[in-house]
Formats: structure tokens, C-alpha cells, sequence
């Protein structure tokens, strides 16, 4: 096939993004149970960012989303690290994104945005910051109903990293929420549903 000068790079970049599909989140092994990886993660960031975005009239919501898919790209080439993992090692998480991004039209505009994200001086990357902690939240809530006693002792930590009034308030709406009432509330409302329990 023929070149094209503006997308070199960029099927090396998609292929690496790709790779978080396979790049286990550590934190859950600390847990006990459970298991996720890095771009599923990030898909529910980004979703959870969207949301938050919503409830704040003056945040730039499609930043919002970009950043929160981006902010764990450089786990393609450190791996993820979890709290205790990482008071001993040091990883270079913005060098890894540059050489990502080396030789990519829309680098600039990514390093520009992960490093908002990083400083966390903006509205927007306060919200995106929270999203990642109100992701992790939905997990040990789940977690800690489906019997895991350890989450419950997790929760309290992840909740009080949260900065804006408007993740406390979706955490709220989260707490008392059953993980799995998406779909037992619509069982019990009918039970002939062909999708419910046997």
C-alpha cells in the first residue's frame, strides 16, 4: 500500500493502545479477587468522565473524555503499578507516552493534554482524576456485594481522594446503589423475562 506521510506512526501507536487489552491491572491481586485490564479501565474512566463532564455546565466534557482515555496509555510499556508496588519502583510514565507518540501527527496534542491530566490544575482534569478513583470505587463496591470482605476496608481510601462536589455526589448515588440492580430490578418487575435467573 501507498504512504502516506501524515499517518506514519500511526499504526505502531494503534497497535500499542491496542496492547492495554492485555495489560493487567496489579491492584486487584492485593485485593484478593477480581480482575480487569488497563483499557477496560480506561473505557469506563472515559464513560464515568462523560457523566461527570454532564454535571458540570462550565467543564469541557469532550476533553474530559479524551483525557481519561489517554491517562493510562503509557501502561502499554511500564505496566500498571499498584500502591504498594510503586513505593519501590520509579517509572517513567511521560517518557513512555513520548516515545508512543514519536513520529505521530497528533502527539502534541496528546502530551499537551496527559500532562493537564497529571498537574491536575484544570477543572477538567480534577473531574478526570475523580473518574479514575470512582472507577475503581464501582469495583470494590462490587467486590465487597459479591463477598469479598477486604473491599470494604478499600473503600473509605478511594472515596476520600475524591476533589470535586460533583464526584462526591456520584459517589454517593454509587453507594447506595447495588452493583447488580441494573438487571435484578428489571427481573423482579418481570419475571417471565426470558434473560432472568434459573
Amino acid at each position: 500500500m501507498e504512504s502516506n506521510n501524515r499517518l506514519d506512526g500511526i499504526g505502531k501507536l494503534l497497535f500499542e493502545v491496542c496492547m492495554l487489552k492485555r495489560t493487567m491491572r496489579t491492584g486487584f491481586a492485593f485485593l484478593g479477587s477480581g480482575c480487569e485490564s488497563t483499557a477496560a479501565h480506561s473505557f469506563s474512566t472515559a464513560f464515568i468522565s462523560y457523566v461527570l463532564g454532564e454535571m458540570t455546565p462550565e467543564a469541557n466534557t469532550g476533553r474530559m473524555v479524551l483525557m481519561a482515555l489517554i491517562h493510562d496509555i503509557p501502561e502499554a510499556r511500564t505496566g500498571d503499578a499498584n500502591a504498594v508496588q510503586k513505593k519501590y519502583t520509579n517509572r517513567d510514565e511521560e517518557r513512555a507516552l513520548k516515545d508512543a507518540m514519536k513520529d505521530c501527527f497528533i502527539a502534541d496534542n496528546i502530551m499537551e493534554i496527559y500532562r493537564e491530566y497529571e498537574k491536575a490544575e484544570t477543572k477538567e482534569a480534577r473531574l478526570v482524576k475523580d473518574a479514575d478513583q470512582l472507577d475503581m470505587f464501582l469495583s470494590l463496591k462490587e467486590q465487597e456485594e459479591c463477598g469479598n470482605p477486604n473491599a470494604s476496608t478499600w473503600i473509605p481510601f478511594v472515596t476520600r481522594r475524591l476533589q470535586t462536589k460533583e464526584a462526591q455526589a456520584l459517589a454517593q448515588s454509587i453507594a447506595n446503589t447495588h452493583w447488580a440492580s441494573w438487571w435484578m430490578d428489571a427481573f423482579k418487575k418481570n419475571p417471565s423475562w426470558t434473560g432472568g435467573l434459573h
